[in-house]
């Protein structure tokens, strides 16, 4: 078996709502796998469906060999999650949680106390292990929920927003745990974030825009897409300069709130050129490659933002 995840067609209907129309794709074992896009675009709802919390309409998936809807029990104990809400305990310490977790994935007696230390400590918590859950930090819960996730050895680590509104300092400690867990288990990592730098970690990311994947491949891969680097500047007359690039360059540049954006073969070679020959004044002028926040905007028309969020755990609660 080449792959360890295999979606094939997969539909979610909630009443009227399409939250999933038709998504297919495979990830490989040990491979980091990226959902992008914005909040209500499906990310979450496909993964409840991989991790037979919601049922899909029609379509199937199969993970470490077990189909999600008919082989759940072996489903469950092939994954970890994290997930964007808490589901810890708090009125239990950081131990307990675990312990609860471990007898309920039948992680045997004889190597439970064990691996729950391996896990306290690689997320830096041990020393914490018995304080009641509610007095720790919020980065400090999303450490314990990872500890929880991996604590059974699972095939597939399903990470839904795993770092949402944590400070970048804690955001980096996380993604380093995750990475070392991949390296030394050869954990496959499922991700969906809309945050640009960890999409980035990923082998390999898809699109995906009001339930559809719209792209799928390796971040540079899909960066090439947009191919040309991004210049970005201001200027005291910015009707002027959009006329003088149209005239000599043949560029029609975007309004970028007071400034202006447009795209170019080989900026380094070409900013100089235009400084030197622009003549309205430049306030500010900046080159960069293009991002995947760029391929997003590029393949959707629009760019990925916090959005009114689809409430996709009350519409399961009504199906």
């Amino acid at each position: 078996m080449d792959y360890i995840i295999k979606a094939e067609n997969i539909v979610k209907k909630f009443d009227k709502l399409m939250a999933v129309n038709g998504v297919s794709f495979d990830v490989a074992s040990g491979e980091i796998f990226g959902f992008l896009g914005p909040n209500g675009a499906g990310k979450t709802t496909t993964i409840n469906i991989l991790c037979t919390l919601a049922k899909p309409t029609s379509g199937r998936a199969i993970i470490n060999g077990f189909d999600v809807v008919h082989q759940q029990s072996q489903v469950r104990q092939s994954i970890g999650m994290v997930f964007q809400d808490p589901s810890l305990d708090e009125r239990l310490s950081g131990l307990q949680n675990l312990r609860f977790h471990a007898m309920v994935y039948n992680i045997p007696a004889s190597i439970r106390g064990q691996r729950m230390e391996q896990m306290l400590r690689i997320v830096d918590l041990w020393d914490r292990r018995h304080d009641e859950v509610r007095t720790y930090s919020g980065g400090m819960k999303r450490r314990l929920e990872l500890a929880r996730g991996l604590l059974h050895r699972p095939k597939v680590l399903f990470l839904d927003e795993p770092t949402l509104g944590l400070d970048p300092q804690t955001r980096s400690r996380m993604w380093e745990y995750i990475l070392e867990m991949r390296r030394s288990e050869g954990t496959t990592i499922f991700l969906t974030t809309h945050y640009m730098d960890e999409a980035e970690k990923a082998d390999r990311i898809a699109v995906i825009d009001y339930g559809k994947i719209v792209s799928m491949d390796t971040p540079e891969k899909l960066k090439k897409i947009v191919g040309q680097d991004i210049i970005s500047v201001k200027t005291e007359d910015n009707d002027k300069a959009i006329q003088e690039l149209g005239f000599h360059y043949q560029i029609k540049p975007k309004q970028d709130g007071d400034g202006l954006t447009f795209n170019v073969v080989n900026g380094e070679e070409f900013l100089p050129v235009f400084i030197k020959e622009l003549s309205t004044k430049i306030l500010s002028v900046s080159l960069r490659r293009p991002s995947l926040d760029d391929v997003f905007l590029k393949l959707t028309g629009r760019e990925i933002r916090e959005e009114g969020k689809v409430d996709e755990f009350k519409a399961m609660v009504h199906q």
